[in-house]
């Protein structure tokens, strides 16, 4: 038998050198893996620090004149000038402020409370109506030059409401709708955003193969817009009620080109008034009307998005379904 050879002697290299670089980048490779963690955590503290500090600077623009108005309209005219924004005034004075602000000028207020009321409710709805039924027909139907319509439709969205006033002005003297209540309400049926968002949700709530199924039934097309369409699109049909009811209620530029009864105006356009004589007439009861009906101004809102959350909610929740 022959003796079993030996195994051959490993041979070192520059690892087995522990002064070797490799060597050296062995050892201190765990401390600097510990470091990159601490880097990469140390990163995303930050990045959660300056994201948290603009979401409190962003909720801080956005409530504290909030804030700042249900103070001021809880003081009486004297604590208003004389007292902190933020802190209560020596007497609760938000009771008599209201009775005032409801009687003053034979109860203007409610007046205009109520014209807001026609413009922005009755508009927001007709408007979202038509934008539905506007956006429908861009998805579901195939017309000469639709996609050249719809072009217009999204040069629409880019202008500014400020910035065909004057020309609405214009065509309403011709008219014969300056200083009426058409004057301001007609305009407001126009939303070409609301058309866009339309034909968005159309295409996504609304399948063909339904329309295609309704079709062959010997269904018309008014009575499948009427009974499967518009159903499927009502969170949008909400959505476009909220936009809208909030770009006619805020809005300013027109009723003042358009108007010039007071009985005609407006909550925002009355209280405009009211501000302006306080400021250059001296009348100080007027500003303190400003306040408190800029405070009541803000419930009609803040009442119309709690009341249709739930739409909101249903159809974020048919999207992810989906």
């Amino acid at each position: 038998m022959t003796a079993p050879t030996a195994a051959p002697a490993r041979r070192s290299g520059p690892a087995d050198d522990v002064s070797s670089p490799l060597a050296t980048r062995r050892q201190r490779s765990p401390s600097r893996q510990g470091r990159g963690r601490d880097g990469r955590a140390t990163q995303l503290l930050l990045s959660g620090a300056a994201a948290n500090l603009i979401l409190v600077v962003a909720v801080a623009y956005t409530v504290l004149p909030l804030v700042w108005l249900l103070m001021a309209s809880t003081k009486d005219l004297r604590d208003l000038f004389s007292t902190n924004g933020f802190a209560p005034g020596a007497r609760f004075s938000l009771w008599q402020n209201l009775e005032y602000l409801f009687t003053a000028d034979n109860g203007i207020y409610v007046r205009w409370l109520v014209n807001s009321l026609l413009y922005a409710g009755i508009g927001a709805i007709l408007a979202a109506l038509l934008s539905v039924m506007a956006g429908y027909a861009f998805d579901k139907f195939a017309f000469p030059a639709k996609e050249k319509f719809f072009g217009f439709v999204l040069l629409g969205v880019m202008i500014p409401s400020t910035a065909i006033a004057l020309p609405t002005y214009l065509l309403a003297s011709k008219v014969g709708l300056v200083n009426t209540f058409w004057g301001v309400f007609l305009p407001g049926l126009v939303f070409p955003f609301g058309v866009y968002l339309a034909r968005i949700f159309s295409t996504a709530y609304v399948p063909d193969e339904v329309i295609e199924a309704a079709r062959m039934d010997g269904a018309g097309e008014a009575r499948i817009f009427r009974s499967i369409a518009l159903p499927m699109m009502s969170p949008g049909f909400v959505t476009i009620v909220l936009f809208q009811f909030t770009a006619i209620w805020n809005s300013f530029f027109m009723p003042l080109v358009m108007l010039s009864d007071a009985k005609l105006y407006p909550v925002n356009l009355g209280l405009y008034v009211w501000n302006s004589t306080a400021l250059s007439q001296g009348h100080p009861d007027d500003y303190l009307l400003a306040i408190t009906g800029s405070m009541v101004a803000v419930l009609p809102l803040a009442v119309l998005f709690l009341a249709l959350q739930r739409f909101w909610r249903s159809g974020l929740t048919s999207g992810a379904v989906k």
